[in-house]
């Protein structure tokens, strides 16, 4: 049995957010990624990707974490930012586009700072809802990174557990950010796919927007020891994968 994505992803919800309160379970991690960035770790996510490096905050999203407000989060952001010199702040950890009214929320109130906000999604909420990516559109500092798990329906079905269909949400929700005039690129995890099923991705991105080919980012596994454990619970081997002090300076 596939996952319907959309159905857990309510599911998710329920556990995970309460009005404008979103669990999280740390907040302010200093991260050398895009060259420095401010970190709030959220909980829960509506896909089983093999190689995700979440444990338990994916998994047992009811039992991990504590409910914040946007303006707790964002101080929290704010002073790690502070403290290492960051101009960037973002949301991971799982799944941040969980939380609507939450989300909105904080980026209302990063949008009044002088901070840019990273948006990491896999979006699929953003692909079944265009007036997600209106929403959005309202934010001058957010830019949208939509993070692609495979190439096409059947990698990205045997790496996230989803049904094959939902790959077609993200590239969807590309289509649905450019139309509303939101900044994004896609980022797509490489580590699991042949060369030539990238080149026929590439293809598809180009004719959504001929720059989204030249702008698309290549994403590989990290081996840390939880992914280690889950891909070899999994079966599933990546065609490449690097050590954390070995990832290449060009993918930080």
């Amino acid at each position: 049995m596939t996952i319907d994505p959309l159905a857990l992803a309510k599911e998710i919800e329920l556990k995970t957010t309460n009005g404008p309160l979103r669990k999280y379970y740390r907040l302010g991690r200093p991260g050398r990624w895009y060259g420095g960035i401010a970190t709030a770790d959220c909980v829960g996510c509506f896909l089983k990707c093999v190689f995700c490096w979440s444990g338990a905050p994916r998994d047992n999203p009811e039992k991990v974490g504590k409910f914040y407000s946007p303006s707790e989060v964002f101080a929290a952001l704010d002073s790690c930012s502070r403290k290492h010199g960051y101009r960037l702040i973002r949301v991971s950890g799982n799944e941040p586009t969980l939380g609507r009214k939450h989300l909105l929320a904080l980026l209302e109130i990063a949008d009044q700072s002088n901070y840019s906000f990273i948006l990491e999604t896999n979006g699929i909420l953003i692909g079944s809802d265009r007036s997600y990516a209106r929403a959005l559109s309202k934010f001058r500092e957010l830019h949208v990174r939509v993070s692609i798990k495979g190439t096409n329906q059947g990698e990205f079905s045997r790496l996230t557990g989803a049904a094959p269909e939902a790959f077609e949400l993200q590239l969807k929700s590309i289509e649905n950010l450019l139309d509303e005039g939101v900044p994004c690129h896609p980022a797509v995890m490489l580590s699991f796919s042949p060369k030539e099923n990238f080149e026929q991705l590439r293809s598809k991105l180009a004719e959504i927007d001929e720059s989204l080919a030249r702008e698309v980012e290549e994403e590989y596994v990290i081996l840390y020891p939880n992914v280690v454990r889950r891909l070899e619970n999994s079966g599933v081997k990546p065609l490449i994968a690097y050590r954390p002090n070995g990832v290449p300076s060009e993918l930080i």
